[in-house]
């Protein structure tokens, strides 16, 4: 499927649920845009399986039929954030 400008449209699963997007390099964050994922969370890719992480200010080509996961980020940072 195309858009009129000639964008050949795909989709792709964050979270179970499905969107359509370009297909192409995307960044990361437009990926969590899309499906509403917080920008502080992490996003994975699910690869035969096993689950990619993506860094946050990295890209991806998306040529239709990616799996992605989305879960808070950890690491001593936060812990530390959430100390009393």
């Amino acid at each position: 499927m195309s858009d009129p400008q000639g964008h050949e449209t795909v989709t792709i699963t964050v979270n179970g649920k499905t969107y359509l997007i370009h297909r192409g390099r995307r960044t990361v964050a437009e990926i969590k845009t899309l499906a509403g994922v917080p920008a502080a969370y992490q996003l994975d890719e699910d690869v035969n399986g096993v689950l990619t992480p993506l860094p946050q200010d990295g890209e991806i080509t998306i040529k239709g039929g990616e799996v992605f996961v989305s879960y808070p980020a950890t690491g001593s940072s936060s812990w530390i954030l959430r100390w009393p």
